[in-house]
């Protein structure tokens, strides 16, 4: 079931996160990592309700992490005035986001950049996170995404982190198909009692 499950499941990956592994499927890139790369879009119902569950206002900073074509943070920027940033390691989703941002009219707000979703030096400046990534990412991201400030709020499509539970779970029906998100927010920091 849970082999079922996951196959369809990377059938229909989607753009939060956009660089998915192909698993022998053609049409798949290679960018100097240990998989081929597949993107399809997700679909806007989804981004709108990934947004809602974050509570996103004007005042946040929306990172996307494996941003495709940039709708997420160019609908947070649109919808909310929020700033946002997209980072993908595919130069045509990096072409794709730029884009959109321009069609959208927010690139005063929005900025885009190619490079690996799992070294974003400054991720720490985001008030919400946007993920749409296959469980190894969420893996190895999960403790550096515990050690952020506290309160910064992470929205997952479909995979949520192993080990950290989610403060939220919906399921949420597109048009395609019901969609798993997750929620977390940074908790703050436990202060170690004195001796």
């Amino acid at each position: 079931m849970r082999t079922r499950r996951l196959v369809g499941g990377l059938l229909l990956i989607a753009a939060v996160a956009v660089t998915l592994p192909a698993h022998g499927q053609g049409g798949g890139k290679k960018f100097g990592i240990e998989c081929d790369i597949i993107y399809v879009p997700t679909e806007q119902e989804v981004v709108e309700k990934m947004l809602d569950m974050a509570k996103v206002k004007k005042k946040d900073v929306v990172y996307d992490l494996g941003c495709g074509d940039g709708r997420i943070v160019a609908t947070a920027a649109k919808k909310f005035g929020a700033k946002g940033v997209g980072v993908d390691i595919d130069p045509d989703r990096i072409k794709d986001s730029k884009k959109t941002v321009k069609d959208q009219g927010v690139g005063k707000l929005v900025e885009i950049r190619e490079g690996d979703a799992l070294k974003v030096k400054d991720l720490d400046k985001a008030t919400v996170i946007m993920l749409y990534m296959l469980p190894p990412f969420m893996e190895k991201l999960e403790e550096q995404a515990k050690n952020l400030k506290p309160g910064t709020r992470i929205v997952a499509h479909d995979f949520p982190f192993p080990n950290w539970k989610a403060d939220v779970t919906v399921k949420f029906r597109g048009p395609a198909r019901t969609h798993d998100l997750y929620m977390w927010t940074v908790p703050e920091r436990k202060v170690e009692e004195k001796k």
